[in-house]
């Protein structure tokens, strides 16, 4: 049994950390992801290289990877679908998840394949900017998905980056199907402004009639819904799901919640960012905050209390280089504030 089934592009995360000058140079959006084959990815490695800018860390990546990661450390069960090459990178991907307990198979690998890789441009205000050249991952499709483990999972979560591939459509459909069938409860992260920009489409068709859960920042929320409020955009999200999960950085984040019977009444909970003395880097905090919140939710604590854990777990991520942290230092937080 699995607490959480979850699928998401299988990305190996190149970071470094350069001024928002160098950035510009790179003429990538600030803050957004953006799309690159092979050659364009290693048009900008070469880039830095002749800017003298050095790699700082490398890790296993991919938003819902990043979230299963979380999820796992926190000591809940995940399954994780992907597609990764079988060579050196794709190797280190599923080890590097499999040491932390989270669960794939072999029907992620994909012989002959290229694993994908990130490049996280990270300036000096903390901002995680991404160009991601998605290999073999961008052909990930129902071969990739086991769906037997879904039939022994309480949740699915599907990762917004995956609207942007139109061969794991089909499967997104059967899963929601499946899911259906099996009273599996669905959650959906948006997971990037840009998916939301050029893929709302493929948004919707996760989102099928309605999830359990969304999550997504701020501005994610309002070009979605176009609303400019936080809080309007968190009401009119629960026209697709019951539970609507908008993060907003230092602010902290706003939990809408739906009654079950659909009335009008929606509870609105304000959940506060804990302080944090230095942002250096805010790869993979949106992930991990999903991560700790669904971990929480499906061991039965309140929206809040899942709110709290999320910011704190979010709040200390933000404050190293890389998406994860060790699995003790989940573990820690979450005996902290889960006993409070």
């Amino acid at each position: 049994m699995y607490d959480v089934m979850a699928i998401g592009n299988a990305l190996v995360d190149h970071e470094y950390v350069l001024s928002d000058v160098a950035l510009e140079e790179t003429e990538l959006t600030k803050g957004n992801m953006t799309l690159a084959g092979i050659e364009e990815q290693q048009q900008l490695l070469a880039y830095f290289q002749l800017a003298e800018i050095a790699p700082s860390k490398q890790a296993g990546g991919g938003s819902a990877a990043n979230t299963m990661f979380a999820f796992a450390s926190l000591g809940g069960k995940p399954f994780y679908a992907c597609r990764v090459g079988d060579d050196k990178q794709g190797q280190f991907y599923l080890q590097d998840l499999h040491q932390a307990g989270v669960a794939t198979s072999e029907q992620s690998i994909h012989a002959g394949g290229v694993t994908g890789s990130c490049v996280v441009a990270v300036t000096e205000d903390g901002e995680r900017t991404m160009q991601t050249y998605l290999g073999t991952s961008s052909d990930i499709t129902s071969d990739n998905v086991n769906f037997d483990a879904l039939t022994q999972a309480d949740w699915l979560y599907l990762e917004g980056y995956l609207a942007m591939s139109e061969s794991i459509q089909p499967a997104m459909t059967q899963l929601r199907q499946q899911a259906g069938i099996h009273g599996t409860k669905i959650a959906v992260s948006f997971a990037d402004p840009a998916v939301v920009k050029f893929a709302k489409d493929g948004l919707l068709n996760m989102l099928g009639n309605k999830v359990a859960v969304i999550f997504c920042n701020s501005e994610e929320a309002k070009l979605f819904t176009d609303k400019k409020q936080i809080k309007a955009a968190a009401r009119t999200l629960l026209e697709h799901c019951q539970i609507a999960v908008v993060t907003d950085g230092a602010k902290g984040a706003i939990i809408a919640q739906k009654p079950e019977n659909d009335s009008d009444d929606i509870a609105i909970h304000d959940v506060a960012a804990p302080t944090v003395t230095k942002v250096i880097d805010t790869n993979g905090a949106g992930d991990n905050y999903a991560g700790a919140f669904l971990y929480a939710l499906s061991q039965h604590y309140s929206l809040p209390e899942c709110g709290r854990l999320a910011s704190e777990i979010s709040g200390q991520v933000i404050q190293q280089f890389g998406p994860r942290l060790e699995s003790q230092d989940y573990q820690d937080i979450a005996r902290r504030v889960l006993s409070a």
